[in-house]
């Protein structure tokens, strides 16, 4: 368990927070580039980090970040007019370009020097990977953009379903590595099968182990920490071990063990401390990964159906029991509840917005997210003295980092199987 106080330590986003410093040393996805594909479409609200801003694409195609309200009285960008290169405010016409410039101020006389003294805030953006990513710390030192893990290269399938939960980022990433909990929540859909490999389908995913009790194991990395889940596997079990190796990039991504048709990954970003963007996404060769519409049709997660299409948030909730089926439990169902996101959210959703953490009674399959904690505590609070942020050496490499499965001999370490990613952190 931890502290309250550390717990505040871990929770707290804002920018004025030890965590929220750390995650502006990094750049953030703040939305989906199909949110803003097209050019002089609507502008679109974008909360993160506990603070609001606009993206809208101009008449050219240019993307631009900036603070919600309007300098002048402070109304709404969200609701401006996007047209001929700039959005306009609909309070008074001062109209603003990508680069945050004023490009016209209807309420002002021709000529009037406010013009060029104005200067809105506007954040400079990547596209990539499905996202766009975001620059939010200090305008002074702006690093290169570095290409993550699930999006090495151009060419790859990248599949992401969005969801918005009211709750706190970290509980929804302490979900994310725990293996744990996928051998009883996510039984029904991830399911043992005398497979030689994890493999899945569009009905489920199929795991070479019956094992719900795995060994933990862990190692810190200079990016965050990876972890060895060791179970039985079906075949060989007195000589063969069946390895899930996750690996936690700090501070928004975790790489979920793959099957053999696609990588797994999520990136979770905070909207602010008891709100979260949650992204679940489907990675790898064209071939044999799962189109966007069809990942999240696999995932009960299409927007119309399942989630508001205008702000991703799900329609089941805890005040419909997120859509239970209890006669289904009965029978072929361990949770009643379709979808594999979804028996995660109904999870996190019931701990409360922020979960406290002074309380939780911890066991040896928790060895992760004791790690986890320690980790992005001791890391926040190196931020708030002055040092650097995790995950933010240069010589990382991010797509060098990948998770692993594999039904392995018992006299193979899995930690020398990965030695050949980023560098493991020093002791």
């Amino acid at each position: 368990m931890l502290s309250a106080e550390e717990n505040e330590v871990l929770v707290r986003v804002g920018p004025e927070e030890p965590m929220g410093q750390l995650m502006r040393q990094h750049w953030t996805p703040v939305c989906l580039i199909e949110e803003v594909q097209e050019p002089d479409g609507k502008p679109i609200l974008v909360e993160v980090l506990g603070i609001r801003l606009v993206a809208f694409r101009d008449s050219d195609g240019k993307l631009g970040l900036l603070d919600e309200l309007c300098p002048h009285r402070r109304a709404s960008l969200v609701l401006g007019r996007n047209e001929e290169c700039g959005l306009r405010c609909l309070y008074h016409g001062w109209k603003f370009d990508t680069e945050g410039r004023v490009k016209a101020m209807s309420s002002e006389p021709e000529g009037s020097p406010l013009m060029n003294k104005v200067q809105h805030r506007a954040y400079p953006t990547h596209e990539w990977g499905g996202f766009v990513w975001a620059w939010l710390g200090a305008l002074d030192e702006v690093p290169e953009f570095r290409l993550p893990a699930f999006a090495p290269t151009e060419d790859q399938q990248t599949s992401i379903l969005k969801i918005r939960i009211p709750a706190n980022w970290a509980q929804i990433t302490e979900g994310q590595i725990d293996s744990a909990h996928s051998s009883s929540l996510h039984s029904s859909d991830m399911v043992p099968a005398r497979v030689e490999t994890a493999e899945a389908d569009d009905q489920s995913w199929y795991r070479p182990s019956t094992d719900k009790s795995p060994r933990m194991q862990t190692q810190t990395t200079a990016y965050g920490f990876h972890y060895a889940a060791i179970r039985r596997p079906i075949k060989n079990s007195a000589t063969h071990n069946y390895v899930r190796v996750t690996e936690y990039i700090a501070p928004y991504i975790s790489l979920i063990p793959p099957n053999s048709s696609y990588n797994v990954a999520s990136v979770i970003v905070p909207i602010d401390d008891e709100t979260s963007a949650f992204h679940f996404i489907a990675w790898g060769d064209p071939e044999t990964t799962p189109s966007t519409e069809a990942w999240r049709a696999f995932n009960r997660a299409v927007p119309g159906e399942d989630l508001d299409p205008e702000t991703w948030a799900p329609y089941r909730t805890m005040e419909n029991w997120f859509g239970q089926d209890r006669e289904l439990m009965k029978t072929e169902n361990f949770t009643g509840i379709a979808g594999i996101p979804n028996q995660d959210i109904a999870m996190w959703v019931s701990m409360g917005a922020i979960v406290d953490r002074t309380h939780d009674i911890l066991g040896a399959s928790d060895l992760a997210i004791v790690e986890f904690r320690r980790l992005m505590v001791d890391a926040a609070r190196i931020v708030e003295s002055g040092g650097q942020a995790i995950g933010t050496d240069p010589d990382i490499v991010y797509t060098d980092i990948a998770s692993y499965q594999e039904v392995i001999s018992k006299e193979a370490d899995w930690r020398t199987i990965v030695s050949g990613q980023s560098p493991v952190a020093a002791e």
